[in-house]
């Protein structure tokens, strides 16, 4: 995560210019209290079978939240965001302090407690059919404990849209409550705003989910042959690093067809991030591995050196560039869903759509 900037960055922690201070500082009470943590579905991966709760797709007419959970937000970028969501027949609601900033700390969007809260509200409205993160950058981890997640769980499935420092709402999503996100552009992101194609998967992963089953880029290619089946998991390579150790984090990814991508993290950072995960046990038994882009991090096949030096020895499939993440045309990818990679094909199959006509209830716990 590296050339963090305290500015409205479009994609997750990559640079972005300035939007100047103002827009509230957010001291607002938020959630309350520090709840004790829910304990995880299933402590080594993800939520077993019968307990993955499916929210419905999208459908013209619904409702969907607009929240801010890491940096501040760009006024003029989240206009446009705001009208493309609008042009697909959506009603969107911005989160209370969606364009706060801290106080103290310009790289926050507002508090953590309002942060928090404003997730929490759009999460627990029953109006709203899905939750989309305008912008990534940092705060999800200063954030996320803030969160009721047992009120969380009594609630209906939703749809969770995001990706780089979202990686760790979509982890503790996934554990807390066993229900399936996308790993996905955000209501600010440059790719979201400039390139159509990213618009389109994402809306038709949104709305018409049997469309976006195979997940494929003119990119993709193996790194390692084979074919590997698994539940998808994952997303940026650094914040998986530095979520281990942490009292929620998942134990391993054993089972899983595990996504990483980056931004701006150079090749020696990024050896150093695939390290700390071998090294803590987070890739023991993984199934597969699904690459994404890694924009900013140097020449490519300087990276590439280095994903096979340290993830061809664990013996599984892999692919390089299935076309996700932080570059300028990103796919949506689902996590938390069954799928099958064939790293010889470059594709990523799901099993099923990641959403249906009806919400999957499921069970809480």
């Amino acid at each position: 995560m590296d050339q963090l900037t305290t500015g409205g960055a479009a994609d997750g922690h990559d640079s972005g210019h300035d939007p100047g201070h103002g827009h509230g500082h957010g001291h607002g009470h938020g959630p309350g209290p520090m709840p004790t943590p829910a304990p995880l579905l299933q402590a080594q991966g993800p939520a077993a079978p019968g307990l993955r709760r499916r929210p419905r797709r999208l459908a013209v007419g619904d409702r969907v939240a607009l929240v801010a959970p890491s940096g501040p937000v760009d006024p003029q970028r989240l206009a446009a965001g705001t009208a493309l969501l609008r042009s697909w027949g959506l009603h969107v609601d911005p989160g209370a302090h969606l364009l706060d900033r801290h106080p103290v700390h310009g790289y926050l969007a507002g508090t953590d407690a309002d942060r928090a809260a404003d997730f929490q509200r759009a999460w627990l409205d029953p109006r709203t059919s899905a939750v989309v993160c305008a912008r990534g950058g940092y705060g999800v981890q200063r954030m996320v404990d803030l969160v009721d997640w047992d009120a969380l769980r009594a609630a209906p499935p939703k749809i969770l849209v995001g990706f780089s420092d979202i990686t760790v709402l979509h982890e503790t999503v996934d554990l807390r409550l066993g229900v399936p996100t996308l790993y996905g552009p955000m209501g600010t992101a440059a790719a979201f705003l400039d390139d159509p194609a990213t618009a389109d998967h994402l809306r038709r992963t949104l709305f018409e989910p049997t469309t976006t089953r195979v997940l494929t880029s003119a990119t993709a290619e193996p790194l390692v042959p084979g074919r590997a089946a698994g539940t998808t998991a994952g997303g940026c390579a650094s914040l998986l690093a530095t979520d281990r150790g942490s009292r929620t984090a998942r134990r391993s990814f054993a089972g899983t067809v595990l996504l990483l991508e980056d931004v701006n993290e150079q090749p020696y950072r990024l050896d150093r991030t695939l390290t700390q995960l071998l090294r803590s046990g987070a890739l023991e038994g993984v199934a597969g591995i699904a690459l994404g882009s890694w924009e900013g991090c140097g020449p490519p096949e300087l990276v590439r050196e280095v994903m096979l030096d340290r993830l061809a020895p664990l013996g599984v499939p892999v692919i390089w560039e299935l076309g996700f993440g932080h570059g300028p045309s990103s796919l949506t990818v689902p996590l938390g869903v069954p799928a099958v990679l064939d790293a010889d094909s470059g594709t990523l199959t799901l099993d099923e759509p990641v959403f249906g006509d009806t919400a999957v209830e499921g069970a809480a716990a």
